[in-house]
Parts: structure tokens; sequence; C-alpha cells
């Protein structure tokens, strides 16, 4: 079995090597152009499955991972920011209130054919930050690239107040829903997942735990 990963982003590397897997990393070619009408749910989705499919098509032996994560705000998806102006925008937009993040990771093979397509939905609730903090973190440049303007693994995590949710879904890759679907193709996982979630191997999670 050779696993691919969709991807690009070292937090979903960081985060699919947790598995225990060996995988190959190759970018997607496919462009995330929001479709006008649709949910933020309905657009992750669609954006993780198609990144997957891109690489399937030509990898068609292999089991190809994608995934998506898009905050959503009053029924509006937050992406990822085009400039520090756009990460400003979102950061206010965002402070004080509640938000969801979906994450949806697909798994794909052309030969034999499989799908799949999964969807994990967290709650942030965001702390009531100022516009000196919000200053002070788009100058670490941490925002650019991450979805909703800010890491909750990172420097952002100090923006938040709690979270309801499975932690790694809002970094960008939720593990029991990836370790689920590879079960689900005859692909064992050779880690414990629920100990890995127990152990909470990485930045800031033990913080938000409510489990």
């Amino acid at each position: 079995m050779q696993l691919i990963l969709a991807s690009t982003s070292p937090r979903r590397r960081e985060l699919l090597a947790l598995l225990g897997l060996p995988f190959e990393i190759v970018a997607p070619d496919f462009e995330e152009v929001p479709q006008p009408g649709w949910s933020p749910r309905q657009q992750v989705e669609h954006f993780a499955r198609e990144k997957a499919r891109s690489i399937a098509t030509t990898r068609s032996a292999a089991l190809v991972l994608g995934s998506d994560t898009a905050i959503e705000l009053d029924g509006q998806m937050l992406g990822k920011p085009v400039d520090l102006a756009d990460a400003r925008a979102m950061l206010t937009s965002l402070a004080g209130r509640p938000h969801s993040v979906h994450t949806a990771v697909a798994l794909c093979r052309q030969t034999p054919h499989h799908e799949a397509v999964a969807i994990e939905t967290a709650t942030v609730q965001m702390n009531a930050y100022d516009e000196a903090a919000i200053e002070r973190y788009l100058a670490t440049q941490e925002p650019m690239g991450k979805a909703g303007a800010y890491s909750i693994q990172g420097m952002g995590g100090e923006f938040i107040e709690t979270i309801c949710g499975d932690f790694l879904g809002i970094v960008g890759l939720p593990l029991r829903k990836v370790a689920t679907l590879l079960a689900d193709t005859g692909v064992p996982v050779p880690v414990d997942i629920e100990a890995l979630y127990r152990a909470k191997p990485y930045p800031n999670w033990a913080r938000f735990s409510r489990d």
C-alpha cells in the first residue's frame, strides 16, 4: 500500500506522521475556487475530495489523502487571508465570539476504486482581544496561510478562550477520522489512536482539552 498526502502543509505532514505509517507528499493539482451558494461544510468537503482526486488520477494504485479546513462565522466561510489587511479583518471579526472550524478529509484510490470523505467540526470561543493584540500578532506573520488567520497550536492560541471538539481537526487533520478512513480500506494504523489523543503531543493541546 502506498499512501500519499495531497498537501504541502507542514502541519498536516507532522500530524499524519503521528500515525506511524510511511507516506509520500505530493502537491495537489487543484485550484481552490469557492462555489457560489455552497455552505462552508460543502466547500471543505469539495476541496478535500478534489485535492485527493487530482493525485489519484495519476497514481491509480495509491491511497491519496486530501484535507481542507475553513472557519465558519455567521454562516460565511473564512479561508486563508490574501494579505495582512485581510488577516486583520478576519481577526477583528472573530474577537470575543464563537465560530466553527470545519476540516474535511478525503481518501481516494482509482484501482480498485475507493472514495470516502469525513468532516470534523469544532467550536472555538475567542477572547475579547483588542486592536493592539491583533497588530502584535500580525507582525509575527503567523496568520498568513492559516484558515481564519490564526494558528491554535502557535501564538494564535493566546486568542482562544475555549474549544469544543477535536483539537487536531482545528490544527488541520483530525487523526481519529483519518484512522477510521484508513481502517475502512484495510489499512490498520500501527499506533493506539486513543492513547495518542490522551497524550496530547502537540503545543497548546492540553490547555484547551476538556476530555
